[in-house]
């Protein structure tokens, strides 16, 4: 294993660490902050173009939620610095990258926060592998039966121009103040880099409804996960909708419960970091408290 200061930044809250580590089939880059005696948080991104967890999670890492727990963030295999076998990383292959990341780099029970096809993986880790999982943050989450509508379509669609980078950020994004040219263009560079678009291309390319359904688990192997659940969606989510989604969940998962952000679109920890962080902590802190009276 290698670790590293993140681009050399020591933050308010917490030093944030980019490292990799070797296990089995897989080498995983990963941001890590935080530490003490709370659950350690696994963070899995989504499935944008140029994403990684450094794109996801950077503010939820330097959050307060650092200084209590552990905080995880990994590239999933297909995304970032993260390197597997030379196939298309298909939703199966991503599920054995993580599993293998927490055996070997955090060992269960953990809390797992997942954004969009990272809650979709959640999910899948969650049914899986019950035992490492403690609970379950879902955020605009696929991993239940839906048709692919025309904004996702937009997302696995994308081809490499400054121009599509700014729509696909200003679809993301509810708040136009966020849709910045140093945003736009920082995510248009990432998609960029040698080897980021043909990795993208071969695991979203068109048709893109079998992508969806790969990550759909069945009703009743949703009914079987019966962890906490937090669903969290903005009700402006014009690339994953609430009522697609996490209006269903909340009614199937046996433990879930639902905070719907208004005036929020489908980046509900950026455009709401610090509401989201909240809600977290006082859904950690609660499921902490719970344990220690049992």
């Amino acid at each position: 294993m290698t670790r590293r200061p993140w681009r050399g930044h020591t933050f308010e809250v917490a030093e944030i660490l980019e490292q990799s580590v070797e296990h089995g089939r897989f080498r995983t880059n990963f941001l890590e902050s935080g530490g003490g005696p709370g659950t350690p948080v696994l963070f899995l991104h989504g499935s944008g173009p140029g994403v990684s967890s450094r794109a996801n999670w950077e503010r939820t890492l330097n959050s307060s939620l650092a200084a209590s727990r552990r905080l995880v963030a990994p590239d999933v295999l297909g995304f970032g610095r993260t390197r597997g076998p030379s196939e298309p990383a298909t939703h199966g292959a991503r599920v054995q990258q993580l599993a293998s990341f927490i055996a070997t780099t955090i060992p269960g029970p953990l809390d797992i926060v997942g954004n969009s096809m990272g809650g979709g993986l959640a999910l899948a880790l969650a049914h899986e592998y019950p035992d490492v999982v403690r609970s379950l943050v879902l955020m605009g989450t696929v991993g239940i039966p839906f048709r692919v509508g025309a904004g996702l379509k937009q997302v696995w669609g994308y081809e490499p121009s400054v121009e599509s980078m700014r729509s696909l950020i200003e679809l993301f994004a509810f708040n136009p103040l966020l849709v910045s040219d140093d945003l736009v263009e920082l995510r248009y560079m990432a998609s960029i880099e040698p080897g980021v678009h043909e990795r993208f291309r071969a695991s979203f390319g068109p048709p893109f409804q079998p992508h969806a359904d790969e990550m759909a688990l069945r009703d009743d192997e949703l009914r079987s996960i019966v962890q906490p659940v937090l669903l969290v969606h903005g009700v402006e989510d014009r690339v994953i909708a609430l009522e697609d989604t996490s209006l269903r969940l909340v009614r199937i998962l046996p433990n879930a419960q639902l905070v719907v952000f208004g005036a929020c679109g489908h980046w509900t920890q950026i455009e709401r970091a610090t509401d989201f962080v909240n809600h977290l902590t006082w859904f950690f802190s609660s499921l902490d408290q719970r344990s220690r009276t049992i």
